[in-house]
């Protein structure tokens, strides 16, 4: 009897081994394939608005933003048109409470993106297209004439006039008609994704081999390469192209006392006009062109001359000869972009100071931006990713929002874990009543567009306002009570004097620029992402109920600033 029990005992022992075995066999294999197929790396979520009921939260969660990191963003697999299939979670998307149409479910666009993913990488396991040696010329589909490949590896870039990304649809015609209307000799091509304006050849040419990178949104097309520019001249599209070749009328102003130092170039010719002056200086890459008689000088604004004291018009009015004698020129700006604060590129080395760029949504961060990155010339990065933002110059936006290579990281995050990752910050307030507006159309209709008549009469926006403005305080509190060390700017008060603010933001960053490169961002100001046209027709927005409810918390916001030492919020604030 003891025999065959200890055999059973036995082949008991042998099949529980084997059961063990079959089972971890089958979870690696599974994690593997898994591994294989799905390299997305999901970041910390985004911010997401307060509930309605809630006092004073902590806004937490995004809906599904940052969801790539930066290995995922550089892999060669990932297909543009894939990498911006996450537009549709570019922004901190909020979901107070179900109802309205632009707050979807966070699942639902998790499980969208990772189908994507899935179908991209079961059904495109090849990398992405190259060029080979049998692809066309790149001159066969061009309007312009190709002029060769050139090398982009330096310090200071020699095509630097505009520049924009598309990383589904650029093309050869799409970045030569930018730089025409911008009436520049050159356009660039690089990486198949990005364009540059210019109208001077970069210095160094290489084989026609090394540009071999192809357009992204047009098949068996060069659009240069890693480091690499496809150049082509552009010169003769400018008189058929839609032209942005306003030249804008900048003021009457008294001439400086050296005006050969003041004014590096001119031209004198009899009966110069407006247009030959403005093309003459676009055609030498300055943003001012300025006539005093018939004498035509180009510049830029400087310490000597910074277009702030502009005088009677009156005194520009009188006949040429009676104009150059009483010393006071009539100044344009010209299409050209002043190019002395354009060139950007990632920190060196790793910084040892993480900074943050934190605001609530709608308070200017992305302007703020702007101005960060053509003042200090190093990009800035993000919590989140935008290709929108990418598309527009913003390259810091695809790299890891930790990677520390970008001098600053923009966030809407607040809570205390989120605050105590950086070391130190920008906080950035503006009027929530501006606030609650611009991110209100930036949810309905993008970045440039307006909220329309039906989304500001619908239960949407007193359902947005009554979750947001407690953000909007809540925000600004926990950046005050966690910060571990606050620049606070007002948004106001960077508008009204932009040099001063902007100075003391670049001394906080710790980096050194001079008087003509902020100077150049003053001239440069706007950037791309300012809503443009007649706003739509509309009445007072706010009710009484819910001017109420924002005073209050502008109230409790203003007397926090002041138990924290900070000035209190500007007057415009005040509960209207």
């Amino acid at each position: 009897m003891a025999k065959p029990f200890f055999r059973l005992q036995k082949f008991l022992r042998r099949t529980q081994f084997l059961l063990f075995f079959l089972t971890a066999a089958y979870l690696m294999t599974g994690s593997l394939l898994l591994l294989q197929r799905a390299r997305v790396g999901l970041l910390p979520p985004g911010p997401r608005a307060p509930g309605p009921l809630q006092a004073l939260p902590v806004a937490a969660v995004a809906l599904g933003v940052g969801l790539l990191d930066s290995r995922a963003l550089h892999d060669p697999r990932v297909s543009p048109e894939l990498l911006l299939g996450v537009d549709v979670l570019q922004g901190p998307l909020a979901r107070p409470r179900p109802g309205p149409r632009w707050l979807r479910s966070r699942n639902s666009e998790l499980r969208q993106l990772r189908r994507r993913w899935f179908h991209h990488f079961m059904g495109d396991p090849q990398g992405p297209s190259a060029l080979g040696p049998e692809a066309p010329r790149p001159a066969a589909s061009s309007r312009g004439t190709y002029v060769g490949c050139f090398s982009d590896d330096g310090q200071e870039r020699t095509l630097k006039g505009a520049v924009f990304f598309d990383l589904r649809k650029m093309t050869i015609s799409h970045c030569q008609d930018a730089c025409a209307e911008r009436s520049y000799v050159y356009a660039g091509l690089e990486a198949g994704a990005e364009c540059y304006c210019g109208n001077r050849l970069p210095a160094v040419s290489v084989g026609p081999e090394e540009c071999n990178h192809e357009c992204k949104g047009e098949k068996r097309s060069v659009c240069g390469g890693a480091g690499r520019l496809s150049v082509y001249r552009v010169e003769e599209l400018q008189p058929s192209s839609r032209k942005r070749r306003t030249v804008t009328y900048r003021g009457c102003f008294r001439l400086p006392e050296n005006v050969t130092h003041a004014f590096p170039d001119s031209l004198v010719q009899a009966n110069v006009t407006v247009e030959t002056c403005s093309g003459f200086c676009s055609q030498k890459e300055f943003p001012l062109a300025i006539l005093r008689g018939w004498e035509c000088y180009c510049a830029y604004p400087t310490p000597q001359f910074n277009l702030r004291d502009a005088v009677d018009a009156s005194l520009c009015g009188q006949e040429p000869e009676a104009q150059r004698l009483a010393k006071y020129c009539e100044v344009y700006q010209t299409p050209v972009q002043d190019t002395r604060c354009t060139d950007r590129r990632f920190l060196p080395t790793k910084s040892k100071v993480f900074v943050a760029l934190s605001s609530f949504p709608g308070a200017g961060n992305t302007w703020a931006r702007h101005l960060i990155e053509h003042a200090t010339g190093f990009y800035t990065g993000s919590y989140y990713f935008d290709g929108t933002l990418y598309n527009k110059g913003f390259k810091g936006e695809k790299d890891h929002w930790r990677s520390r290579r970008t001098i600053c990281v923009k966030t809407h995050e607040s809570g205390r874990r989120e605050i105590e990752m950086f070391d130190s910050a920008i906080l950035l307030i503006r009027n929530p009543y501006r606030s609650l507006v611009a991110e209100f159309n930036r949810k309905c209709a993008g970045h440039l567009g307006y909220a329309a008549d039906r989304n500001w009469k619908s239960k949407e926006w007193p359902d947005f306002v009554n979750s947001y403005a407690s953000w909007w305080s809540s925000h600004v509190l926990d950046w005050l009570r966690y910060g571990k060390r606050l620049l606070v700017v007002h948004y106001e008060e960077l508008r009204r004097s932009l040099v001063p603010t902007l100075r003391e933001m670049v001394a906080f960053l710790n980096v050194s620029v001079s008087e003509e490169r902020l100077l150049c961002v003053e001239n440069n100001k706007e950037g791309s992402f300012r809503r443009r046209g007649r706003r739509p027709h509309d009445p007072e927005l706010f009710t009484p109920e819910m001017k109420d409810l924002i005073n209050g918390y502008i109230r409790t916001v203003d007397q926090a600033l002041r138990d924290h030492n900070w000035a209190g919020l500007p007057q415009e604030y005040v509960p209207r």
